[in-house]
C-alpha cells in the first residue's frame, strides 16, 4: 500500500510452445536446462550497503500521511544483494532486496544505468531483480513519479541518492565476494504472521481459488540457502506479508518486521554486524504476493494491533517468526534437480492491453485503460492505520452512477464502465499534466535459480492473483507450482493487482489497482506470453520503452534547512542530559546532546551514535543506531529554530553484561557556506550492574 498523500492528491522444462505463440519474436541461443552435477554449481556472492534515507524532517513513504515527517531513526536500511553464476556457462543473475517501502521504477532506471558504466553488459535489467520488502517506515521523496514524491513533500535528491548508491554498493559488494559455492532449495509454512485484511474482497473469488488458501492468508515460505565450499553465506526467505506493524503513528525509520527479522539472523550469524561491506552472512525477507495479506492480526478498523497491543511488540514479534520459520526451512533445504540461472525481461504498457477473452472469467475479450486511482484507495486500509486523512472516505465507495445505471452489466458503453466500473475515480493518474504521474509501461520478469522461478513485477498482487500467475506460469515452463513464486514490489511501483472479483468490492487494494477491473487479467496474459517464450527460447525484445522520469519538472514542497546554529551558549556535542548513575536490564538509558540536523550526512554504512562498554583501558562499542534496542531522536529547541537537540535512547537488554558503559555520539553541522564538518559528543559514565 501506499501512493497519493491523501491531503495533496484529490526446472523450467522447455515445453512444447511453438514460435506461432510469440508472433514477431526470434529464437535465441540461450543454454538448456541441466540437470544438477556433482559437487559445487554455481559461484555466488553476497553483499550489503546501507541506503537509509534522510532520518530527520522528511515525509515517510507507505501511509501517505502528510504528518508522517521523519524524527530519527530506529533501525538502519540495507540493500541486500545475491549473485549466482553458473560455472558451466558464465550466466548470471543478480537478486536485490531494499528496506524500503518501494522499488520505484525511476530508482531502478538510474540504478541500471550506473551499473551499465562500471560493468558494461554483466549486470542488466534482464539479469537483475530490484524488489523491496515494503516497509512503510522508510523515508520518501526518493521517486521522480509525481504521485509517489508528492507523497513526501516532493521530489528529495539526497535520498533518492542514498537508496541508487547503496543498491549499487551492495551490487559491487556481492560481485567483488563470488567465490565457488552452491544453492539448496527449502520449503515451509507460517501460519501467525498474517490475517487477510480484505477479507470480504477474497470471498468473492471462486471457490476452487479460495480452497488453495483455507485460512485466507498465503502460508508460504520459500527459502534459497547459499554457500560458498562449506560456510553458509546467505538466506532470501521469501513470505507475503506487510510491512505495517509500527503503523502510521511511527516516525522513526526502520526495517519493520522483515527488517527485524535480517537483523535476528545476521546478527545470530556473526554478532555485530560488519560495517565494511564484507558481512559474513546476509538474510534477505522479500515479498511475495502480500497485497491483502497484514501483519496486525487482530483485524481492528483503525487499531492496528495484534500479536499484542503495542506496535513496536508486534514488529518484533512478526519479524521473530518469519525468522525462526525461515531458519527452519533453511536448516531442511535440499539440492535442487536442475542447475542453472536464467531471466528474461519484457516492458508492457498497462494503460492499453488488448485483453483475450482466455484471460478474462467471463471469457470476454477485455483491455486496460490509463491509471486511476478510486476512492477507496484515498479512504486508506482501515486495518494498517490509525489515521485517515480523508475520513469522508471509505472502503467499499464506489460510483452510484454505475449502480444507478444497472450496475456492472449496464448496456452503457462508456471507458468508464467498461474499463475501471464500478470504481469512483477520484484522481486520473495515468492523463494528469504534463505526464503520467505513475509508471504504465512496466517491466514484467522471470528469473529462474535451479529449480526456482520468480515471476516479477512491480505491484502489491493479492493472495489469489498471485495464484493465478503462478498457475499460468507453472504450466508453460512445465514445472511444480509451489517452485514458481510471484515477486511483487520488482523493478518498479504501481500500485495494487487484484481479481476481477475483488476488485469489483472496490476495498482499498481494488481502489489501488490501478488500470481498471482487467489489470490481473493483463497480467496473467502478458505473463503466458512471457513464459511460453522463456520455455521455447524465443525473445520478446524489450518491450515498449518506459518513460525517462528524469525530464521534468521535480517539485520539493519541503522549505530548505538553514545552516546549524549550535544551542545558545553551548557547542556541538554537549551534554544537555547526562545519563543516570545505575540501569539495569529493562531500564532505558536515555541522552541529549547539542547536535546537528542529521541530513547533513547520512553516515552511510557508519553511525551517528555507538552504545561503548569499558574493556580494559579502551571503549568497544556493543550497540549502535541499527539496534533494535536503541534509538536516536531530532527536535528542534524552543525558539531555536536552526539548533538541534539529539537524544539517544538505549533499553538494556538482558543479555547486556555487567560493567561500565558510556554513549558517544557523532555528528556532522554544516555552515552558512555549506561546508560540513564532524563533531563527537561523550556521555558521562553510567554502570549496568
Amino acid at each position: 500500500m501506499s501512493l497519493s498523500r491523501r491531503a495533496v492528491l484529490v526446472g523450467a522444462a522447455v515445453g512444447g510452445v511453438g514460435a506461432s505463440a510469440v508472433v514477431g519474436a526470434s529464437v535465441v541461443g540461450a543454454q538448456p536446462i541441466r540437470q544438477r552435477a556433482v559437487g559445487q554449481d554455481y559461484q555466488v556472492g553476497v553483499g550489503i550497503a546501507d541506503i537509509t534515507g534522510a532520518p530527520a524532517g522528511q515525509g515517510m513513504m507507505g501511509y501517505s500521511e502528510a504528518d508522517q515527517v521523519t524524527t530519527g531513526l530506529l533501525t538502519r536500511c540495507y540493500a541486500r544483494a545475491y549473485i549466482v553464476v553458473d560455472q558451466a556457462t558464465g550466466d548470471r543473475v543478480a537478486f536485490v532486496n531494499t528496506d524500503n517501502a518501494c522499488l520505484f521504477q525511476s530508482v531502478h532506471l538510474v540504478v541500471m544505468q550506473q551499473l551499465q558504466q562500471r560493468f558494461g553488459g554483466l549486470y542488466t535489467e534482464r539479469n537483475v531483480n530490484l524488489n523491496a520488502t515494503h516497509n512503510h517506515n522508510s523515508c520518501g521523496g526518493s521517486a521522480r513519479e509525481y504521485a509517489y514524491s508528492l507523497a513526501a513533500m516532493g521530489f528529495q535528491q539526497n535520498s533518492h541518492d542514498a537508496e541508487v548508491n547503496g543498491i549499487v554498493k551492495a551490487i559491487v559488494n556481492a560481485h567483488e565476494n563470488i567465490r565457488p559455492g552452491s544453492i539448496m532449495l527449502g520449503h515451509g509454512e507460517l501460519h501467525d504472521a498474517s490475517a487477510n485484511r480484505s477479507r470480504v474482497a477474497f470471498e468473492a473469488n471462486p471457490e476452487a481459488d479460495k480452497a488453495e488458501f483455507p485460512d485466507a492468508i498465503d502460508p508460504k515460505i520459500t527459502v534459497l540457502r547459499f554457500r560458498q565450499g562449506g560456510k553458509d553465506v546467505g538466506a532470501i526467505t521469501w513470505f507475503a506479508t506487510h510491512g505495517t506493524s509500527l503503523t502510521d503513528r511511527n516516525t522513526l525509520i526502520s526495517g519493520d518486521n522483515k527488517g527485524y527479522a535480517s537483523y535476528r539472523w545476521e546478527h545470530d550469524e556473526m554478532g555485530v554486524r560488519h560495517l565494511d561491506g564484507a558481512p559474513s552472512f546476509v538474510a534477505a525477507f522479500p515479498q511475495t504476493n502480500p497485497g491483502d495479506m497484514t501483519p496486525n492480526l487482530w483485524i481492528r478498523p483503525m487499531h492496528p494491533s495484534g500479536p499484542a497491543e503495542d506496535n513496536r511488540t508486534n514488529c518484533l514479534m512478526i519479524g521473530e517468526r518469519q525468522y525462526q520459520a525461515g531458519r527452519k526451512a533453511f536448516d531442511a533445504a535440499g539440492p535442487m534437480n536442475s542447475a542453472g540461472v536464467d531471466s528474461v525481461v519484457h516492458y508492457v504498457d498497462l494503460s492499453d492491453t488488448a485483453i483475450d477473452g482466455d484471460y478474462t472469467p467471463d471469457g470476454k475479450p477485455a483491455r486496460t485503460s490509463p491509471a486511476m486511482m478510486g476512492a477507496a484507495a484515498m479512504a486508506t486500509s482501515t486495518e494498517d492505520n490509525w489515521n485517515s486523512q480523508l475520513s469522508f472516505l471509505q472502503e467499499g465507495d464506489s460510483n452510484p452512477m454505475v449502480a444507478a445505471l444497472g450496475g456492472l452489466n449496464s448496456p452503457i458503453e462508456d471507458w468508464m464502465r467498461d474499463v475501471q466500473a464500478p470504481k469512483l475515480i477520484l484522481a486520473p493518474l495515468g492523463i494528469l499534466p504534463p505526464r503520467p504521474w505513475v509508471p504504465q509501461v512496466v517491466p514484467l520478469q522471470l528469473m529462474r535459480i535451479g529449480d526456482l522461478v520468480l515471476a516479477s513485477g512491480p505491484s502489491e498482487y493479492t493472495v489469489v492473483s498471485g495464484l493465478r500467475i503462478r498457475r499460468i506460469v507453472a504450466r508453460a515452463l512445465n514445472m511444480p507450482i509451489e517452485n514458481v513464486l510471484v515477486q511483487g514490489y520488482s523493478n518498479g511501483y504501481n500500485g495494487y493487482v487484484t481479481t476481477p472479483e475483488e476488485y469489483a468490492l472496490q476495498q482499498y487494494e481494488g481502489g489501488e489497482t490501478l488500470y481498471g477491473r482487467w489489470t490481473l487479467s493483463a497480467h496473467m496474459q502478458e505473463f503466458d506470453r512471457l513464459a511460453k517464450a522463456f520455455a521455447a527460447r524465443i525473445d520478446l525484445g524489450r518491450g515498449p520503452a518506459p518513460l525517462d522520469w528524469n525530464f521534468g519538472l521535480q517539485p520539493n514542497l519541503l522549505p530548505p534547512v538553514p545552516a546549524d546554529v549550535p544551542h545558545a551558549g553551548r557547542s556541538y556535542g554537549d551534554v544537555i542530559t547526562q545519563p543516570e548513575s545505575n540501569y539495569g536490564a529493562g531500564q532505558t538509558v536515555s541522552v541529549e546532546f547539542v547536535g546537528a540536523h542529521p541530513n547533513n550526512d547520512f553516515r552511510l554504512d557508519g553511525t551517528y551514535f555507538e552504545v561503548q562498554q569499558a574493556a580494559g583501558g579502551d571503549w568497544r562499542r556493543v550497540y549502535d543506531d541499527n539496534d533494535w534496542c536503541t534509538e536516536l531522536h531530532w527536535s528542534r529547541p524552543d525558539g531555536q529554530p536552526a539548533a538541534s537537540t539529539i537524544n539517544i535512547q538505549w533499553t538494556v537488554p538482558d543479555s547486556a553484561p555487567s560493567g561500565r558503559y558510556r554513549i558517544q555520539y557523532t555528528g556532522n553541522s554544516r555552515d552558512a557556506a555549506g561546508a560540513v564538518s564532524e563533531f563527537t559528543g561523550t556521555s558521562g559514565e553510567f554502570v549496568i550492574g
